[in-house]
């Protein structure tokens, strides 16, 4: 059985819930070989524990960064205009490319691409996310002026997804409404115990551990000074020792900083830790993340003048007084999202 793989290049979110699913196909079909075709570097899916090959691809453009916290939605608008100006050539592309494999399935998370190139090849496709790029891009002005056609592109692209796997805390889907079923998160947990990472890591057990975690695009932090406080130690993600990974940090950690994402959400919700977020810019993620985190996990808003100038303590010391949400989410997305994708590839 071999897959096609399409990952978005947006931050790293997309693969790490994309490495659960694939771990999870590979346990249940040992013959699986997965093609993944993505901007992301090839050492991302170092903990994939399948045969695959990571080949280099513009899949979409997302949006573009300027860091963690901030972003330019004129030229996130201009790079979609010039992408997707000459959308079918590269549909045709990757039609031949699929062709030429052979492919048995295709699922993407999320770039329009892969259900395109997928239809156009006449092979079967699953979409799996927690947003379509239609509905960021139609909360942009910016898009009617600098790229009128995209949104109704992607739309029209969707709509050719055999079915849609759709993630909890989500937006958009509308052009595949018709083919999506709803499956629980899916996140990394730790397998570690918690103190054993934390002397791993050289971090004291008498006070709160905080991860600071920006993701790709990062962001300036007053380290030097938070490391002076006498309330906590933060840590990062930076030069983790040997054989930890990043959900294992997550899992030791008190309370995760960050900005509000899937992955980060996520993981702070299947390993139990509390979340100190902030805004990021005008991306319409973050208002669904806000009105639903509360039911999910322990959060709070931290603004990014506190954010930046090292004032977390009494956030952080009020963070920790809430009362855990009576509401558990299911974490099994990965398992539900391979059967799924099997049962597709069976039919």
């Amino acid at each position: 059985m071999r897959i096609f793989w399409y990952v978005s290049g947006h931050g790293l979110g997309h693969a790490s819930r994309d490495i659960e699913v694939i771990n999870a196909l590979a346990a249940a079909r040992p013959d699986a070989r997965f093609v993944v075709r993505t901007e992301l570097p090839r050492w991302l899916f170092e903990t994939v524990r399948a045969s695959i090959d990571v080949e280099s691809c513009q899949a979409d453009t997302g949006v573009v960064q300027i860091d963690s916290l901030h972003l330019d939605a004129d030229e996130t608008a201009r790079r979609a205009a010039a992408f997707y100006a000459d959308f079918e050539r590269r549909v045709d592309e990757e039609a031949e490319r699929l062709r030429e494999a052979p492919v048995d399935i295709v699922v993407g998370d999320i770039p329009p691409l892969a259900f395109a190139a997928a239809s156009s090849a006449g092979i079967r496709s699953v979409a799996i996310g927690n947003f379509t790029w239609d509905w960021i891009y139609r909360h942009y002005p910016t898009f009617e002026r600098l790229a009128p056609d995209v949104v109704a592109t992607l739309s029209r692209a969707y709509a050719n997804a055999t079915c849609a796997l759709r993630l909890p805390l989500h937006g958009g889907f509308q052009s595949i409404a018709s083919v999506t079923t709803d499956i629980p998160l899916i996140a990394r947990r730790s397998v570690r115990d918690p103190q054993s990472t934390r002397r791993a890591l050289g971090i004291p057990q008498d006070r709160p551990m905080v991860l600071a975690s920006f993701g790709a695009y990062g962001t300036a932090l007053p380290l030097d000074r938070l490391r002076q406080s006498k309330m906590f130690t933060v840590a990062t993600f930076d030069r983790p020792p040997h054989g930890l990974l990043y959900q294992d940090i997550v899992a030791t950690a008190d309370v995760v900083v960050s900005k509000p994402g899937y992955g980060t959400v996520s993981e702070c919700i299947a390993n139990d830790t509390a979340l100190l977020y902030t805004s990021r810019g005008h991306f319409v993620e973050y208002d669904v993340f806000v009105e639903e985190m509360p039911r999910l996990l322990r959060c709070r808003f931290i603004s990014h003048d506190d954010l930046f100038a090292g004032r977390w303590e009494r956030a952080i010391e009020a963070l920790l007084e809430q009362p855990k949400p009576r509401e558990r989410p299911r974490v099994d997305g990965a398992a539900v999202a391979s059967r799924e994708i099997l049962k597709l590839v069976n039919s």
